[in-house]
């Protein structure tokens, strides 16, 4: 039997010990929601995103705009009645990696779709402070001047359905004709614009 002085004193054991203990928690927590369909399963109207919207979303990650907005309601009435309905596990069963986040320098954008229009976003992306005077978000004005390689779409797409995505071949085969002549604007645009409409629809 070993004792409680006996561990403190060899850190190498201490260290093992814990590991041990921390691995036993998190199994404990993470595969009971391996099994649960409401983790692993799309929920009602959640569908991969198109092409131009995984453009956009790459754009999105590129840009680094996570590092300021989340993308995680919180279920905490704050947060609901300002951001909308609380995220779901279900909605992010297409996104890898997803883009839960933590840091709100910027509001949360789970449920950004629809709120703006497109011009909006475009004006807001070129130069926030046009309209949000008090904002501290950079302007992304070379956006509006390159356009998305439509080349490496069907490459992203056939990824992403390895990992378990469900896009169809006449979907990647189409994906370069769908983002052709795109900005990159346009891409990011159409992703925010698709942010959390499926449940916010319902």
């Amino acid at each position: 039997m070993i004792n409680h002085d006996t561990i403190e004193r060899k850190v190498g054991l201490l260290g093992v010990l814990v590991a041990i203990t921390v691995s036993i928690g998190g199994l404990a927590e993470i595969i009971p929601l391996m099994m649960d369909p409401q983790a692993t399963e799309a929920a009602p109207g959640v569908e991969p995103y198109s092409a131009l919207e995984l453009e956009g979303r790459d754009i999105y990650i590129r840009e680094g705009c996570y590092l300021c907005h989340s993308q995680m309601i919180r279920p905490f009435r704050a947060e609901t009645e300002r951001y909308g309905p609380y995220s779901l596990a279900g909605e992010t069963v297409y996104d890898h990696p997803f883009q839960f986040g933590s840091k709100r320098t910027g509001p949360d954008l789970a449920r950004v779709g629809g709120r703006y229009t497109d011009e909006w976003h475009r004006i807001h992306l070129l130069n926030p402070r046009d309209l949000v005077p008090e904002s501290n978000m950079p302007g992304f004005p070379w956006l509006d001047e390159t356009e998305v390689d439509a080349g490496r779409t069907p490459g992203k797409m056939r990824a992403l359905q390895i990992v378990g995505v469900p896009y169809t071949e006449e979907e990647i085969d189409a994906a370069s004709d769908a983002v052709e002549g795109a900005t990159e604007m346009e891409a990011l645009i159409a992703y925010l614009q698709g942010l959390g409409t499926a449940v916010t629809r319902r």
